[in-house]
């Protein structure tokens, strides 16, 4: 206890516990708030339903246009016996059908009905004029998008407020399209409604063979519904999603497309979430997807809250991203992110770049006049484009078998989210993310061909999490080595448990998810937006690191070490680190060997100096060999192995205890004494005498 009332070290080590703390909270207190979409308060259904099955009997209900020219233009080409079936039910439809896909719902009386859609265009001229009377005052809060946050009572009221068509409390519906594919039958909202059509409530709603398009929103919204089916559906051109499926069980999306959206083209959000406490091993999965594919938008799949959802089989490509699944935005039931499968899907190319829409002033007009159906697509939402999948903030995710590469930036991205974000401010929760996320057997940098297709780097990674791991071989990644998955789920090996992530890498996703498409703001330093050297933040951030090193560490030299062989070759040493350190911040990607070089050479510069000041200033010197030893240590764990077991990774606390070294350097180079004190051959010692004899004074 005695040596702990008189070392130095001891403030140093509460100082450094202090900024670390601090550290932490200006973390969670910097991030912007998210926006996406949001909804009223709902709960998941009880479960008790299944996944509907295609009736193949006749339709009870009928819906057409009357033009019989157009319609004999619109079938002309089908097979003969489709072609016989679509005139036989048009002459029915004329005599007793309904022209507009509303008027047919509406007169949906009993569970099991059957919808037919024959080809044509349905604009629902009924339901789009703008609200009058009670429904134009509806007393609701506003969304951070600007709609109104209707309770199911309201949409009851006041149905086509948001949607072209609005299916509300029905059960065992099937709506079909009698087309030979699925744009002979389209549903188009012409950008004046949220929601193309919006099935609320109502269990066992099969949807087949038709398009929808061209909403404020969504196409097709399936909220609370506990068995559905999106069966060969195209949706298209909508300034948020495709396909929305929220806080709803038993559904199957299958043989789907969607393209040209501004978040993402199937979106599975709060599904069910039932599998919440398991381990990788589960009963069944509340959302199955298969034999779709979702192109040409900001991101092919994505679920904030997509628990317990099977993705297999499909194409994701030509997007910015190709799925993500995460825990950044509140009011998503199910939350954290949790047990989403995704195995043999092909992710590729998706590198288009959206954003420059924004920054032209595209995305600033009204949805009609952007061009969404000249390729136009306005991204709603901060991501790092270039990447295979993105996981922010899940755990218990499973991507096995899948086809990984061509990807400019990434195959992997992995990153953590802290709770505050979803609203729950416990210190508990706050690290509750990135843990027990597998990606084993996966296909990385090559087709199915086998022709070489790499991903700029294989993984990303912030380094949080605990029992996430990777298989062997990944074609570059950041960290330099990764925990690896044994043969059978839940083997790790080399595992971490960082409670925070890189501080470099948290400070780029903080700084990148300052975005604003209504506003249109785009964060000045970060690369997703096409910042290029000295405009990005982890330049930025190297380079005033560098700045002030060189300063201080420079001054420390002149003022105690020029004399010293040692303090002079660990100066060179320091830098040529920092100049190295510099420069690897600047590369398009942090997968290089440059990061950890620098960091070697840097770790060279303070043992060096720290050995070269021990006689001078015995204290300081021992702090300097700590800030090497952690350098080393930072080196190492980038490059070579991640440590195991420690809470922190060596760049926090190498961070913090560099702080106090800076400070103490600067004291120690401001007080009195000859420059090169150390001596000529860095011995440590100088002499009263010029034999050697006299005393030797020693500094504190």
């Amino acid at each position: 206890m005695s040596w702990i009332r008189r070392s130095p070290a001891v403030p140093a080590v509460l100082l450094a516990a202090l900024l670390t703390l601090l550290a932490l909270t200006s973390v969670l207190a910097a991030a912007p708030a998210a926006q996406a979409h949001e909804e009223r308060p709902v709960t998941f259904p009880d479960g008790s339903g299944t996944v509907p099955v295609l009736r193949t009997t006749e339709p009870d209900l009928l819906v057409c246009k009357t033009d019989r020219a157009d319609f004999e233009r619109r079938i002309a080409g089908f097979p003969q016996p489709l072609r016989e079936r679509n005139l036989a039910l048009f002459a029915r439809c004329t005599q007793n059908g309904f022209r507009h896909l509303q008027e047919a719902v509406d007169r949906v009386d009993r569970p099991g009905m059957n919808i037919a859609i024959l080809p044509g265009l349905y604009e629902e001229e009924p339901s789009l004029p703008a609200p009058t009377g009670a429904c134009a005052a509806l007393e609701a809060p506003n969304s951070a998008l600007g709609y109104q946050i209707l309770s199911y009572e309201q949409q009851e009221q006041c149905r086509h407020n948001q949607n072209l068509v609005a299916i509300l409390g029905k059960k065992d519906l099937q709506i079909e399209g009698t087309g030979a594919g699925r744009t002979d039958v389209v549903i188009d909202a012409k950008y004046q409604k949220l929601n193309a059509i919006r099935a609320d409530r109502s269990h066992g709603i099969y949807f087949r063979n038709f398009t929808a398009q061209r909403t404020t929103f969504n196409a097709l919204y399936v909220l609370a519904g506990d068995g559905f089916v999106i069966d060969d559906v195209l949706t298209r051109w909508n300034d948020e999603y495709g396909f929305l499926t929220f806080a709803s069980d038993h559904g199957l999306y299958k043989n789907c497309e969607s393209y040209g959206n501004g978040d993402s083209g199937i979106y599975p959000g709060s599904a069910s979430n039932i599998n919440d406490g398991r381990g990788y091993d589960v009963p069944r999965y509340s959302i199955e997807i298969t034999g779709c594919r979702s192109h040409h938008n900001m991101v092919g799949y994505s679920g904030t809250a997509g628990d317990s959802v099977w993705v297999h089989d499909n194409e994701f490509d030509q997007n910015m991203g190709g799925a993500s699944m995460d825990s950044a935005f509140p009011g998503h039931p199910g939350l954290p992110q949790n047990h989403a499968k995704f195995e043999r899907n092909l992710i590729h190319d998706n590198n288009q770049d959206y954003y420059r829409h924004v920054a032209d002033g595209t995305c600033a007009k009204p949805p009609v006049e952007r061009g969404y159906e000249q390729g136009v697509v306005c991204p709603q939402i901060s991501m790092p484009p270039g990447t295979g999948i993105i996981t922010a903030g899940g755990n218990w995710n499973l991507y096995e078998h899948n086809w990984v590469y061509g990807h400019d930036r990434a195959g992997f991205f992995l990153s953590a989210v802290p709770a505050f974000i979803r609203g729950e401010s416990a210190w508990a929760k706050q690290a509750d993310t990135s843990h027990h996320n597998r990606y084993a057997d996966n296909v990385l940098g090559r087709d199915r061909s086998g022709a070489s297709r790499p991903n700029g780097m294989d993984v990303w990674w912030d380094g949080q999490g605990k029992g996430n791991c990777w298989q062997s071989g990944p074609d570059g990644s950041t960290p330099g080595t990764l925990p690896r998955c044994g043969g059978d789920r839940g083997q790790v090996s080399g595992a971490s448990a960082r409670l925070v992530g890189e501080p470099v890498k948290l400070a780029q996703l903080l700084v990148c998810a300052d975005y604003n498409v209504q506003a249109r703001r785009l964060p000045a330093g970060c690369d997703w937006y096409g910042a290029r050297g000295l405009q990005r933040v982890e330049t930025q951030i190297a380079a005033a690191v560098a700045a002030v090193l060189l300063l201080v560490g420079g001054v420390l030299w002149w003022r105690r070490l020029r004399r010293s062989r040692l303090g002079t070759t660990a100066w060179v040493l320091g830098v040529a680190g920092l100049v190295l350190d510099v420069a690897g911040s600047t590369l398009p990607l942090s997968a290089s060997p440059v990061p950890a070089l620098a960091l070697l050479l840097l770790g060279l510069w303070w043992t060096g100096t720290g050995l070269a000041l021990r006689a001078d200033r015995p204290w300081l010197a021992r702090l300097t060999l700590l800030v090497g030893a952690l350098t080393l240590l930072d080196a190492f764990d980038k490059a070579v192995l991640m440590i195991p077991w420690i809470p922190l990774g060596p760049a926090w606390i190498r961070a913090l205890v560099t702080v106090v070294w800076a400070l103490w350097a600067v004291v120690a180079s401001a007080r009195p004494g000859p420059a090169g004190r150390t001596g000529r051959r860095g011995s440590g010692r100088r002499t009263r005498g010029g034999r050697g004899r006299g005393r030797t004074r020693r500094g504190r």
